[in-house]
């Protein structure tokens, strides 16, 4: 029986485990405030969706757990259906995602450019930076709407009524961990900044200082640790939609963290394992009461800056977050709203690669919109709407671009068994990428728009690696019509595909061996 893990790799990851445990804890219990969960089901996630993937994921960086991409996406489900249905849209997405597993479907990714991507990751980050607007005003108990934008404008309404201590609090964390990430960039900012929030709400709920604050015990008044919490599953047809959704963004995060921890450590990762650790951390995570994960960029990224080797590093991380969760969750309850919004807000900004945008802007503005249209659609709309816009658009503009027929005119001399043969008045249209239904008939527009004026003419089918029924139909078109014009036409570089298709149709065979020199 294979070893999962040696002593050598367990003396190589556990320092690089325990540096993600203390970033995994307190980011686990922000983004679950950040999902509508409670901090307790955010830890249970990192713990045992960390660990599940470990064992059987197909990355040896990657780090699995609650994270901003699913955190804005999960609070408007929460707030249409209720917070009940986490565990179950947990379970739900990670069987999709097994069955996307069984039939590799990750392959299909390609479909998803990286505009859409990058557009629903704006959008997402713009949902979590604003839900933490009442966090950081100080606003509580205000009435909740299905819709974002409605949550968005009750906030607005009420906002006489902020509180100047938590927006002073709010902005002095926000600038600090700007400081943080400008001068100490290897330590997380949460690492420093929630000891010291803590610190400041059990002195002020002790009433140590007169400073009143709001905490998460206001909001959450059971931080007991937990690696298990007993959850009512209510599988419904209503949830389908919402586990999709998941599903694929989960997929989507977790296959481009694993690329990039690929770049950055010169390894490759099992895709179709890392689907499979996917999928059972999900089903693991909300069997245990936990909350949808997929891959979080920042945790792996560090995972690999703290030097971890091996999968093995991801599951040591787990276990220290049951250990540090069981000594210190407790006083998790002290950590003020303003803070945790402050976390947030850096959470929301980071996931924003503004570098990307600016290159789409100067290079590609048809991309640039289209990943605007994804982020405006998923903050006021829906991100599986936003994302299938996204990739609608994109593949119909491909398709325009494609539906153009590559082509190339070219004058030379065709050859006969190695034997130069100079044909004047020669013209060569060289077919460029696949002659399919897509594109057929633009080869044929050409020739319908203007007749060449020369006496022969050559269809040069070397640069064609795929032609279907359609393309046939073109040839013979393109044949006839220069045929009836009393042009003497060949068409040459079929390959062996070509050669069999063009063989059944009613083009000439004696006329599709020839090469051309030029």
């Amino acid at each position: 029986m294979k070893k999962i893990f040696s002593i050598k790799q367990l003396q190589e990851n556990w320092k690089s485990g325990l540096t993600v445990s203390l970033i995994s804890l307190p980011l686990a219990v922000t983004l679950a405030v950040a999902s509508h969960a409670t901090p307790v089901q955010g830890v249970i996630t990192a713990i045992w969706a960390g660990l599940t993937s470990s064992f059987f994921g197909g990355s040896h960086y990657n780090v699995i757990g609650p994270t901003g991409a699913l955190s804005g996406l999960l609070a408007s489900y929460v707030i249409v259906h209720g917070p009940h249905v986490l565990p179950t849209l947990a379970i739900m997405s990670g069987i999709m995602i097994f069955a996307a597993y069984l039939f590799t479907l990750e392959k299909y990714l390609v479909f998803v450019p990286s505009s859409t991507i990058h557009g629903f990751v704006l959008g997402v980050a713009c949902i979590i930076i604003f839900n933490q607007l009442n966090f950081a005003l100080g606003l509580m108990h205000l009435p909740v709407h299905e819709s974002f934008i409605q949550n968005v404008a009750e906030t607005f309404k009420h906002i006489s009524n902020s509180s100047l201590i938590s927006v002073i609090l709010f902005v002095c964390s926000v600038s600090i961990l700007f400081g943080l990430t400008k001068f100490i960039a290897h330590i997380p900012g949460a690492i420093i900044i929630s000891p010291f929030g803590i610190l400041l709400g059990y002195l002020s709920s002790h009433h140590i200082i007169s400073l009143p604050i709001a905490t998460l015990e206001t909001k959450f008044a059971n931080l007991h640790p937990h690696i298990f919490i007993p959850s009512t599953f209510l599988f419904s047809v209503k949830l389908i939609i919402p586990a999709l959704t998941i599903s694929i963004i989960a997929i989507l995060e977790t296959m481009i963290s694993a690329r990039i921890a690929d770049g950055m450590t010169k390894t490759k990762h099992n895709k179709n394992r890392e689907m499979l650790g996917l999928s059972l951390a999900n089903i693991v995570s909300g069997c245990a009461g936990g909350i949808p994960a997929t891959a979080a960029l920042a945790r792996t990224t560090l995972n690999i800056k703290s030097h971890a080797t091996h999968k093995i590093s991801a599951g040591i991380s787990s276990l220290f977050i049951i250990l540090i969760s069981m000594a210190f969750l407790g006083y998790f309850k002290y950590m003020p709203l303003p803070i945790v919004a402050a976390i947030l807000t850096i959470v929301g900004l980071n996931m924003i690669e503004i570098h990307h945008f600016k290159r789409m802007f100067k290079t590609d503005l048809i991309n640039f919109g289209t990943a605007m249209l994804v982020a405006t659609v998923t903050v006021l709309e829906d991100p599986i709407i936003g994302i299938l816009l996204g990739a609608t658009i994109s593949m119909l503009i491909f398709m325009k671009k494609l539906s153009t027929g590559q082509y190339e005119l070219k004058h030379g001399a065709v050859s006969s068994n190695k034997q130069p043969q100079v044909l004047p008045d020669t013209l060569i249209y060289a077919i460029k990428g696949e002659l399919a239904y897509i594109n057929a008939q633009s080869h044929v527009a050409r020739f319908e728009k203007e007749i060449p004026e020369h006496k022969n003419v050559i269809l040069d089918l070397r640069a064609v690696p795929f032609i279907d029924h359609d393309g046939i139909q073109a040839c013979e078109e393109i044949v006839d019509m220069l045929q009836r014009e009393k042009k003497s036409v060949r068409i040459i570089g079929a390959h062996a595909l070509t050669s069999k298709i063009t063989s059944e149709s009613r083009i000439p065979h004696e006329i599709t061996s020839h090469h051309y020199a030029e």
